[in-house]
């Protein structure tokens, strides 16, 4: 996106826009003997950093395979809505998709666990580690056999966590929040509900235009780049950064099953392999882009706020109230948290003795 484009064409044409852009780059690479395979993969994104991440992770897949597999990358609604692309690839209307666990978790609740669960003090990479290593994938591919989901799923992007957001005056006390209508989503709903707040969930595109009308009060998508590219700046002047409502997410890139089994194990193993290196690609490239754009946001007369202690104090004693009444409910929710909580006690143990206060550096340098 350019400065120059307006907001109401980010808004209403970056869809179309998108899918044209990438249409191009995504003209079909085909084997000369007319063998290779195309895969069409929709990303929850109509355009912006999240559009080209998913396009990072594309073009990595055809640098490693070349003419063998070639990836149709169309931008959000091209064929059906977000909230139907994991049923659209289960069917196999779609090869694939790009989006994040929590815009299915109505599903289960589980889902919400593999990028926007709780915090036990770690971030999105040590999650991802778990995942790797802590018996995450076999515990989410459980939680895909349980719901009869033909579908094989890849996480990567480890993100840094998410504002609070945007509101209409200064949050210095979790009080304030009561009654407020906000935008989220996944489990994080769940979470600011027991904090007394009135929680809708929207699609990023529709969040701006929600919050100028009035119809929510306060709101989080993302991140800065995400939230200048939508205009939240235009509805509001009080940015909150830090929070643990969703302070670990990342993406999922989910295959139909019987068609990801259908292909030579090599071309398997590209599309997985791609995932993983497009973790740390997306940390470099985001984490620079993010820093930049909150400059620019403070430039465009945006007043930038930590949230306050006390405040992410009160989310915390929230999500141990949601986390026990689900588990309570759900034994199989319980499993995966048991699972999560061990891993983040053992990882972060050494972790929190063995790494500096970065901050104190920081500081020290630039004050």
């Amino acid at each position: 996106m350019t400065e120059l484009k307006t907001r109401r064409k980010f808004l209403k044409g970056s869809a179309v826009a998108s899918v044209a852009a990438v249409g191009t780059l995504a003209a079909p690479h085909v084997r000369a003997d007319g063998h290779g395979v195309t895969l069409k993969l929709q990303a929850a994104w109509g355009g912006g950093i999240f559009l080209e991440n998913a396009k990072a992770y594309v073009d990595r897949v055809h640098a490693m395979a070349g003419k063998d597999l070639k990836i149709d990358l169309l931008a959000v609604n091209a064929v059906v809505k977000t909230s139907q692309m994991q049923d659209a690839v289960h069917r196999g209307v779609l090869d694939a998709c790009h989006y994040v666990p929590a815009y299915w978790y109505s599903k289960s609740k589980s889902a919400s666990l593999f990028g926007t669960g709780p915090c036990f003090g770690w971030s999105s990479q040590e999650v991802l580690g778990w995942c790797h290593y802590g018996g995450g994938m076999e515990l989410f591919n459980e939680l895909m056999g349980s719901l009869g989901l033909n579908v094989v799923s890849f996480f990567n992007s480890a993100m840094p966590a998410q504002p609070m957001g945007w509101f209409k005056e200064e949050i210095k006390d979790a009080s304030q929040m009561s009654g407020l209508k906000y935008r989220t989503v996944g489990l994080a709903a769940d979470v600011l509900m027991e904090m007394g707040m009135s929680v809708v969930q929207l699609p990023g595109g529709e969040i701006q235009p929600a919050m100028k009308s009035g119809l929510i009060d306060a709101a989080e998508f993302n991140n800065p780049t995400s939230d200048k590219d939508f205009g939240m700046q235009d509805v509001s002047k009080h940015y909150h950064l830090g929070s643990f409502h969703q302070s670990q997410e990342f993406f999922e890139v989910s295959f139909n099953k019987k068609k990801y089994e259908s292909l030579p194990a090599e071309l398997q193993a590209i599309l997985k392999h791609a995932s993983e290196a497009e973790n740390s690609n997306f940390y470099w490239h985001n984490t620079k882009r993010y820093a930049e754009d909150l400059g620019k946001l403070k430039a465009m007369g945006v007043n930038v706020y930590r949230t306050p202690d006390s405040v992410m104090k009160e989310q915390l004693k929230a999500w141990d109230i949601v986390v026990e009444r689900i588990s309570a409910e759900d034994p199989f929710f319980a499993k995966v948290i048991e699972s999560q909580k061990a891993y983040a006690k053992d990882v972060m143990n050494y972790l929190n003795l063995n790494q500096p206060d970065y901050k104190m550096a920081y500081n020290h340098h630039f004050g």
